[in-house]
């Protein structure tokens, strides 16, 4: 990638099923990327596009939505990258601000009946401080879509039934491979409060599939 071009046009909209979060490597590419080296960061993107859109998916559960989510999530990050002090995982804190961001989108996308942007001057909270965000593009997304099979489709959906609490401790844990302590500090709330939100969607997840399955 030359110099001057776009960093974030190495955006790929593909949902993949999530692996474990990869070592924390991105020390070198984070560090170059605050001295201002786009090519750094492009490698920042390429390496972490599908694992935010998988986040952001479970928790919007609208792919264009979540596809936009991700990209103001670069941009923001983009934006504040020497901000970055490295208090936690470059992994963790992207994270946190696509967790946030989703939470967001999520109050708009109950609050109006419209399509509406971002306010330029709306705020996303991190573990580094508060940041200002751009808006979200309006170049139209251009997201494969997931033909899951019956059974992902079902807890798909009994994921998404879960209140947002829970839902994203599920997805933090379960989908995403983050720690207890991760997720605490992402969400802001104790190690136990963590454990016992995942316990109790657990349990919620596994009564709704109990219940489908009885439907059948």
């Amino acid at each position: 990638m030359h110099k001057g071009t776009n960093p974030l046009s190495a955006l790929s909209y593909t949902v993949e099923s999530a692996g474990a979060p990869a070592p924390d490597n991105d020390a070198a590419l984070v560090s170059s990327s605050q001295a201002g080296d786009l090519e750094a960061f492009e490698r920042l993107v390429v390496k972490h596009q599908k694992r935010m859109l998988n986040v952001a998916y479970r928790l919007t559960n609208d792919y264009d939505e979540a596809c936009e989510v991700v990209q103001d999530a670069f941009v923001s990050a983009f934006k504040n990258i020497k901000a970055f002090r490295g208090d936690a995982k470059f992994t963790t804190w992207l994270t946190t601000i696509t967790v946030n961001l989703s939470k967001n989108r999520l109050k708009q996308m109950s609050s109006r009946q419209g399509h509406e942007a971002y306010s330029l001057d709306e705020q996303v909270e991190t573990n580094d401080g508060r940041m200002i965000i751009d808006p979200p593009s309006k170049e139209p997304s251009a997201l494969d879509r997931l033909e899951a099979r019956d059974v992902q489709v079902r807890v798909r959906d009994c994921i998404k039934a879960l209140e947002p609490d829970f839902r994203e401790t599920l997805v933090l844990r379960d989908l995403q491979d983050f720690s207890y302590e991760e997720i605490g500090s992402m969400l802001k709330v104790r190690e136990g409060t963590v454990k016992s939100r995942l316990f109790r969607a657990r349990e919620l997840v596994k009564d709704c599939l109990n219940r489908v399955r009885g439907e059948l």
